[in-house]
């Protein structure tokens, strides 16, 4: 067993004093430059390790971190972020961490701003941010490097923005996975329908353009004789439009058996197509939010690809605990799993893996 070692006998082996030896430890001013080389000589040579969990429990410090995502209704994937997040908390309870959400409407810019300047005003410890598109994004994340507030990324990758870290889906590898498993089930198809949710003709999210490069990219490689055909359904259209643009599609797109859409709303052309009882047709997407689960079970969506949420928004938090409080170094990139759920299989999924 490693004996413990004082800092009094640092001090000894060293030739300086005790409060000299704490200073150095603790990284304090006001020390020469000859007794600091005398004590990291010692140091180096009892491959010394200092009890970071000890250091930081004696500060007693409350830290307040922040995580700014989208509303959301119902749906497993922001919940298990928001679960994992607030788990994370609880398990380092002995270090007065605490989590705050706040909310913005996604693809709404004046409420990713006003969600923003409140979290700015509150001036936490650290912050999570699941980014709106870049120049919003950018707008306030070179605020919080300027006041030297880590951030961590979650869901999107935008590394210009200089994240400490990052946890999500490599989303290119993901969207070449996709139209790997897809092409599993549509080898010999002619067509592919490829859904996108737009706000004024294109699609908010990163993630999701950076997965449809990776996807384009694979039917190109492998299968470039299959067409693949864009529908847009407008995030300004009422909901209720969605399925007469659907039965518009369908009816003049008869040769179109399987679909493919880069974000987690599959339901919406899985629950048109078990309400017309077109059981020749699926659709393959992203995340393990209720409704989705309810389609692939009844078969209108073939696959869907998850993430891990939980995981997600547990290890954000324990990243900025380790960075902020116990002054760690951490992975500036964590990709997280990239796993193909069908309905043979969903009952085992298991969301709050750690």
């Amino acid at each position: 067993m490693m004996q413990k070692v004082r800092i009094k006998d640092i001090a000894e082996k060293s030739g300086v004093s005790v409060g000299t030896v704490d200073r150095i430890l603790h990284n304090r001013p006001n020390v020469s430059k000859t007794a600091r080389e005398k004590v990291e000589r010692v140091l180096k040579e009892i491959n010394y390790q200092p009890n970071m969990y000890a250091s930081a429990l004696a500060y007693n410090k409350q830290y307040t971190f922040y995580l700014i995502m989208p509303e959301h209704e119902s749906e497993a994937y922001w919940e298990e972020i928001e679960e994992g997040a607030v788990q994370a908390c609880e398990a380092r309870r002995d270090f007065n961490i605490q989590i705050k959400i706040i909310y913005y409407k996604r693809f709404n810019t004046e409420t990713f701003n006003h969600s923003f300047q409140e979290l700015l005003d509150a001036n936490p410890n650290g912050v999570i941010v699941v980014p709106t598109d870049m120049e919003s994004t950018r707008a306030f994340t070179s605020q919080l490097h300027d006041r030297n507030i880590p951030f961590v990324l979650l869901d999107s990758y935008m590394p210009d923005l200089e994240p400490l870290s990052f946890f999500g889906q490599d989303s290119f590898s993901s969207g070449s996975f996709a139209a790997k498993m897809l092409m599993l089930i549509a080898r010999d198809e002619k067509e592919i329908m490829l859904m996108k949710l737009t706000k004024n003709g294109k699609v908010a999210s990163k993630q999701q353009d950076n997965r449809e490069v990776g996807f384009r990219q694979y039917m190109k490689d492998h299968f470039p004789a299959i067409k693949i055909t864009d529908l847009e359904l407008p995030l300004e259209e009422d909901r209720s439009e969605y399925d007469g643009i659907l039965e518009a599609f369908f009816a003049s797109h008869p040769q179109v058996h399987h679909c493919m859409t880069m974000c987690s709303k599959a339901h919406i052309v899985g629950e048109f197509l078990l309400k017309t009882n077109r059981h020749d047709i699926q659709i393959m997407g992203y995340d393990m939010v209720g409704k989705n689960e309810a389609c692939l079970r009844q078969g209108s969506i073939s696959f869907l690809i998850a993430q891990h949420a939980y995981m997600q928004g547990y290890n954000c938090v324990d990243t900025l605990f380790r960075a902020i409080v116990l002054k760690q170094e951490v992975p500036p990139v964590n990709y997280m799993p990239i796993e193909l759920l069908a309905k043979e299989n969903v009952d085992f999924y298991r969301r709050k893996q750690l």
